[in-house]
């Protein structure tokens, strides 16, 4: 289960982070990334694809993992969507996710002159661009495959859906608690009865 991340460990890296998002999809809301470097690798509760996995299941694997990882966590709002496409809001939650973990992490792991040449990112996906200065993999259906990406998709889908279910009170009239912002014809059939509301991604297509 741990082939990706034992290969970049027998390359010499120290530090590997899975990386996932949630949310690129939906007409509506931000997109969300997460990134996760694990402490320990024996989990109780399921670790796979978030998509896989009930939402009960979810939130249960969710608090063991921010127990046993590092974590960090990107929010893009739909306003920087619209202005940068959502390939590159992506990537910059991608990004800003990574940025965080690090900045967190205990001296243990060092700041030291070469502390970059000792991280390794395990992007889910097959495009990434960053400015950090760390070496990386893309891998399809990666929160498949690799249990630091599995993990990422799930703390990405249980943050957003959280907001999601925020704005569902805001604005109930979309039906954001159920839907999370995805194209359901549900969803489709409120913008075009009540108009589009203020977090809905003005530069996606909506096909009313």
């Amino acid at each position: 289960m741990f082939y990706y991340e034992n290969q970049a460990q027998k390359k010499g890296f120290r530090l590997i982070i899975g990386v996932d998002e949630a949310g690129r999809g939906p007409l509506a809301g931000p997109v969300v990334a997460a990134a996760i470097s694990l402490k320990r690798k024996r989990f109780q509760h399921k670790i796979a694809d978030s998509k896989t996995i009930a939402p009960r299941q979810r939130e249960e694997a969710f608090h063991e993992i921010l127990q046993k990882a590092y974590v960090g966590v990107g929010v893009i709002s739909e306003t920087v969507i619209d202005s940068q496409n959502i390939l590159k809001a992506t990537h910059h939650a991608m990004t800003v996710a990574i940025t965080r973990l690090v900045e967190q992490l205990p001296q243990i792991h060092g700041r030291h002159e070469n502390f970059s040449d000792r991280v390794y990112l395990l992007i889910d996906g097959n495009s990434f661009q960053t400015d950090l200065p760390f070496s990386y993999r893309t891998i399809i259906r990666g929160d498949a495959l690799c249990p630091s990406i599995a993990c990422a998709s799930i703390v990405a889908k249980v943050i957003r859906d959280r907001i999601l279910r925020i704005y569902d009170k805001v604005f109930p009239q979309y039906g954001f608690g159920k839907h999370k912002g995805y194209p359901t014809l549900a969803h489709r059939q409120a913008i075009f009865q009540n108009g589009p509301s203020p977090i809905h991604r003005k530069s996606f297509h909506w096909n009313l």
